[in-house]
C-alpha cells in the first residue's frame, strides 16, 4: 500500500484544520456536530454482528469495535478537560495512552452498547454545557502536555467536532468496502 492509500485510511476526512479567526457560526456547526453525532454513530453500527464489530477498518488498525470504546474513552476525557479549563488557570491536563486503552479487554470485547449509552450521556452533558459558555469561557485554556501546547476551549470544540467524524468515516468507509450499507 503507497502512502497516500494509507494516510486517506487513517485520515479519510483528512487532519483538523482550525480556522484562524474562530466566529460563533463554527462554534454553532461543531456543537450541532457534538450533539447528534452518538445517535448517528449508534444509527450506524445499529446491525453489525461481533465478527463485523471485530473487523479493522485498516491493516493494523483498531476494529469498529475498539474504535467506538476509543470514541466513549476520549470523549470522557475532552468533557473533564472542559470542566477542568473552566474551574483552574491554564489546568494541565493528563495524557492517557490512546492506543494502550485501546488493547484492554474492555476496548477489544466488551459490548459497544456500554459505550454507546457513555457517549450519549457524556454529549447530552457536554453540549449543554457548551451551550451555555460566554465568549470568555469559550477563550479559556488547558495545557495538552504532548507538545506543550494551549489548547482553547473553542478550538476543542472543533477539534472533537471533528474527532466524531474522523471515527465515523472509519467505521463507515469499512462498512461500505464490506458491503455492509
Amino acid at each position: 500500500m503507497i502512502h497516500s492509500d494509507l494516510e486517506k485510511l487513517r485520515f479519510p476526512i483528512g487532519p483538523f484544520h482550525c480556522p484562524e479567526y474562530i466566529k460563533a457560526q463554527h462554534i454553532e456547526e461543531w456543537i450541532a456536530v457534538l450533539e447528534h453525532f452518538p445517535n448517528r454513530l449508534e444509527n450506524l453500527v445499529a446491525s453489525l454482528n461481533d465478527e463485523q464489530l471485530d473487523t479493522a477498518y485498516r491493516l493494523e488498525g483498531w476494529t469498529i469495535r475498539q474504535v467506538i470504546h476509543h470514541l466513549a474513552d476520549s470523549h470522557h476525557h475532552s468533557y473533564i478537560r472542559f470542566k477542568w479549563a473552566l474551574t483552574e488557570d491554564n489546568p494541565v491536563i493528563k495524557y492517557y495512552y490512546e492506543q494502550l486503552w485501546a488493547e484492554l479487554d474492555d476496548a477489544k470485547n466488551a459490548p459497544i452498547e456500554m459505550s454507546i449509552l457513555h457517549l450519549k450521556a457524556v454529549h447530552l452533558k457536554l453540549v449543554y454545557l457548551l451551550k451555555n459558555l460566554t465568549e470568555a469561557d469559550l477563550n479559556k485554556c488547558f495545557i495538552h502536555p504532548e507538545h506543550n501546547e494551549e489548547v482553547p476551549l473553542k478550538k476543542n470544540i472543533g477539534i472533537y467536532a471533528w474527532h466524531s467524524k474522523h471515527h465515523f468515516a472509519h467505521v463507515e468507509n469499512v462498512m461500505q468496502q464490506k458491503g455492509w450499507l
